[in-house]
């Protein structure tokens, strides 16, 4: 059993090494802390915490590290958020601020928050399934170039370049995109994507028939990806700088960001307190490859669903610096995200 000074202990401990990159001594908790007592006691609590393997010597000197397990105590009891300064809430405004789509909010998101800790940020986009498309545009470049739009009523937009073999007149352009708005403007995603795909199926006759088979199975590939989870991601540059802090390779973190799949599922299954915070550590992540790495995320409301916006370290990561880093971008990101929901 771990006595109130053995807690207060590993709280020295933890914030020592992750500040020092050194293991941590029992004269240097007594001579930064001053717990009152001598270094003989808390040898003593250290022993306590070494038995309950809240921390370990990484070798054979006398100064020891957290464990995963002890991080893991420290950021459910022991981690006091420190509120960011008004120079970082500052620099998370102006980097947020003026109008953009869904899309370029979270890249600068992203973006913020990477600078912000100098940590690998990564947010989700939030779930389109319960969305509506709200308009499809179909617009001439020349060479039978076109330009196929569509928004959903979230805010997410989706551009992409179509060439359709020919060039339209205002009358088939006008055609084509009737007979697309009619089949997916106000339904939901979902139903959106099987009405155009059951279109795209069908038999055509004529340029301008099959320029809306085109348009078609353009909007229904769209709307495909509005349906996955994915997510949005800053600073990978950043591991290379922190790769001592890895006993391994960083490999399997490269992979997990080069490929989204593993860090999708695990933002998704992390479980959140009641402040919509939640964090993953080292061996809790070892069913997705990364039992070396941590990851702390807050919720963000979207105007459809909820998703997450985290970042992405190894364990020796200042807990209570990332963790108020996340929730502040979150409360601005949900903020943001509302204010144009009541514009549009």
């Amino acid at each position: 059993m771990v006595s109130e000074r053995g807690l207060q202990v590993l709280r020295a401990i933890v914030q020592d090494y992750v500040d020092t990159h050194e293991p941590v001594g029992s004269k240097a908790i007594v001579d930064r802390h001053h717990f009152g007592v001598s270094a003989a006691t808390i040898r003593n609590d250290m022993a306590l915490l070494e038995d309950e393997e809240l921390i370990t010597a990484p070798h054979t000197s006398s100064g020891r590290v957290p464990t995963d397990k002890g991080y893991r105590v420290f950021v459910d009891h022991l981690a006091e958020l420190r509120p960011l300064t008004s120079a970082q809430r500052t620099a998370i405004t102006s980097f947020l601020q003026g109008p953009a789509d869904l899309d370029d909010v979270l890249v600068r998101t992203v973006r913020a928050l990477t600078r912000l800790t100098g940590q690998v940020a990564l947010v989700q986009y939030p779930s389109f399934e319960r969305a509506n498309v709200s308009h499809v545009e179909v617009v001439p470049l020349g060479a039978g170039r076109h330009v196929v739009i569509v928004v959903t009523d979230n805010g997410r937009v989706s551009q992409r370049v179509a060439a359709l073999s020919v060039d339209l007149d205002d009358d088939e352009l006008r055609i084509v995109k009737g007979r697309i708005a009619d089949l997916v403007t106000g339904k939901r995603i979902r139903d959106g994507l099987q009405a155009v795909t059951q279109f795209a199926d069908t038999p055509t006759t004529g340029a301008a028939d099959q320029a809306a088979h085109a348009v078609a199975s353009i909007v229904a590939e769209e709307l495909e990806e509005f349906r996955q989870d994915r997510l949005v991601l800053a600073g990978s540059a950043t591991l290379a700088r922190s790769e001592s802090d890895f006993r391994g390779s960083i490999s399997p973190l490269l992979e997990a960001i080069e490929e989204q799949v593993t860090l999708v599922r695990l933002m998704s299954e992390m479980v959140a307190d009641e402040q919509g915070l939640a964090a993953s550590i080292g061996r809790e992540n070892e069913a997705f490859g990364l039992d070396e790495a941590s990851v702390v995320a807050s919720d963000y409301d979207a105007s459809v669903s909820r998703a997450r916006v985290g970042l992405l370290g190894p364990t020796r990561m200042d807990y209570p610096t990332n963790l108020a880093a996340v929730r502040a971008v979150a409360h601005y990101l949900s903020r943001l995200l509302e204010e144009d929901e009541r514009a549009r």
